[in-house]
């Protein structure tokens, strides 16, 4: 039980006398003389006093360890809230005794030491898992030192910039991750089309992309060999297109000359698609394949062994093909054709492939030229069955009989009203026509050739020829105007029986076909000048029969 304070010093100086008669008793019993007695008491009092003192100074250095073990504890907490970025922490000291205040100081530290330990421990989380994305990045130079945590800054400010910082290499590290699927995924689509095995590719990069457990590795140094790894399977994809695709052209070459069947061409018909395609077009399967190119190379090294064994007869089919598109244009094929004989060829002297080129470059020629003289050649067709139907039309109005009741004759009317119809139309159809060859000739700066003739010189005789036609008509009509005219006056002075009567005397079986002023006037020869036969002993000729279209040729 504590004793009141108020009683304590009573107590001392009861407990003090005690000892001081017990003493005085001994010295008494002894005989001790009253200086001796006087001097053992200042003795007695000095030790106390040096006692108390000693005790006085203990406690004086106890009190002040306390108050410095306070404001070294004050301090501990004044740099945890510093480091942390709070603010001081005051008034902890103010109640209480010194030891009280220790205990409150004490347990603010742990507090404040507990909230430190748990910011520290989320820095370090956060610098871990930077540590840890660094390390995939550039496994190398990550270094552990470099990831050490300043304790002196734990606030919510530096930790919010450490969790920025590894969001954003979260981010990266996505980033990198789609990157090299991206790459992995392109890389395997290579590996297909080249017929390449993606295990064995990936194997030799200096960082494979696939460990046994399925990681997906995204440092620098995968992605470099990754992205290395593609281009130099793109290189070698390009390569390849270049020689499926020369081979393709080859093939397609072979298979045009010597007309091979649809179904051998069957089996290659994907290396035919794809003989202009781009890089991102090849996706198939081993559709570049060291394998599948081979199997394309022995099929043309086939074909053209195929060809040497057949180039004669592909030399004559060549020389007719070209013969013919010079017959379909009008063209002279023996001017044009190469002068080459397929006994040179046999006796050794040309070289076969030598002539097949140069045929086929006639040929190509020979197209182009046709080509451009499409749309002419397709205009002088309309002109000559016009021209055609002019000249049946001139030998219907000159039969007499024309207009007689016989069987078929509305017919005949009929279609020498069309004749008329189309012939009205010949001086315009000519003068375009003219338009079109002058044009034609100036843009390829050379004559329009028809069957070895210039067609602007026929076009030209032509409209010459007409207009004397023309002429020679409204003579006709003149001279027909002045007979009846003469008739008239000899009826007037002799009458009409007897003038009648002696015309009918000098009529012929042939008036119905030949005029009159024809013989009168001596104008057979001008007539013949100026029809289509005869004007050919001039220059040409309109090449008329009933199984073909007519067409100009010199006689």
């Amino acid at each position: 039980m504590a004793l009141d304070p108020n009683c304590r010093p009573t107590r001392i100086a009861t407990a003090h006398r005690t000892l001081l008669d017990e003493l005085q008793i001994i010295w008494d019993e002894v005989g001790e003389s009253e200086d001796e007695k006087d001097k053992m008491m200042l003795e007695l009092e000095q030790e106390c006093r040096n006692l108390y003192r000693r005790k006085i100074d203990e406690a004086d250095q106890y009190r002040d360890r306390i108050r410095q073990a306070i404001a070294g504890l004050q301090a501990e907490i004044e740099d945890i809230c510093c480091s942390m970025g709070e603010p001081p922490v005051h008034g902890i000291e103010s109640a209480g005794s010194l030891k009280e205040q220790l205990n409150a100081v004490t347990l603010k530290l742990e507090e404040m030491q507990i909230e430190k330990n748990a910011r520290l421990l989320k820095f370090l989380e956060v610098m871990d898992q930077i540590r840890k994305i660094l390390a995939e990045f550039s496994p190398i130079e990550c270094d552990d030192s470099k990831f050490s945590v300043d304790e002196s800054d734990l606030s919510t400010r530096a930790l919010r910039e450490l969790e920025k910082q590894l969001q954003s290499l979260q981010e990266e590290k996505s980033e990198r991750l789609r990157r090299v699927m991206e790459h992995s995924n392109t890389l395997k689509a290579f590996c297909a089309v080249l017929g390449l095995s993606y295990e064995e590719t990936t194997r030799d990069l200096h960082h494979n992309s696939h460990h046994d457990e399925g990681y997906m590795s995204i440092s620098d140094d995968s992605v470099e060999s990754l992205v290395s790894a593609i281009e130099h399977l793109r290189k070698v994809k390009l390569e390849r297109m270049q020689k499926l695709q020369d081979l393709a052209s080859a093939m397609l070459e072979l298979w045009n000359l010597m007309d091979v069947p649809s179904e051998e061409q069957q089996q290659f018909q994907s290396v035919a698609c794809n003989i202009a395609a781009s890089e991102q077009e090849f996706t198939e399967l081993n559709s570049l394949s060291l394998e599948f190119i081979d199997h394309v190379r022995a099929e043309v090294l086939r074909l053209e062994q195929l060809k040497a064994s057949r180039i004669e007869e592909l030399i004559l089919k060549k020389k007719t093909e070209l013969h013919e598109i010079h017959l379909k244009t009008h063209l002279i094929a023996e001017s044009q054709e190469p002068d080459l004989d397929i006994d040179d060829v046999q006796a050794g002297a040309i070289d076969a492939s030598s002539m097949l080129e140069q045929l086929e470059v006639q040929i190509s020629a020979a197209k182009e030229e046709a080509f451009s003289r499409k749309d002419v050649l397709e205009r002088v067709e309309k002109w000559l069955a016009v021209c055609e139907e002019e000249n049946w039309l001139e030998e219907y109005n000159r039969d007499g009989n024309r207009y007689g009741a016989g069987k078929g004759a509305h017919l005949m009317l009929r279609r020498a009203e069309k004749a008329r119809t189309l012939v009205s139309k010949i001086p315009a159809m000519v003068d375009a026509l003219i338009n079109k060859v002058t044009a034609w000739e100036k843009e390829r700066g050379d004559d329009f050739i028809y069957d070895g003739l210039s067609l602007l010189s026929m076009l030209e005789d032509y409209t010459i020829m007409s207009q004397e036609k023309e002429q020679e008509r409204k003579r006709k009509r003149d001279q027909k105007k002045l007979q009846e005219q003469q008739i008239a006056e000899q009826e007037a002075i002799f009458g009409s029986k007897s003038l009648s009567k002696s015309l009918s005397t000098k009529k012929t079986p042939k008036a119905l076909t030949i005029s009159p002023s024809q013989k009168t006037l001596g104008a057979a020869t001008k007539t013949d000048l100026l029809s289509p036969k005869s004007a050919a002993k001039k220059v040409q000729v309109y090449k008329l029969s009933t199984d073909r279209m007519p067409s100009f040729a010199y006689f």
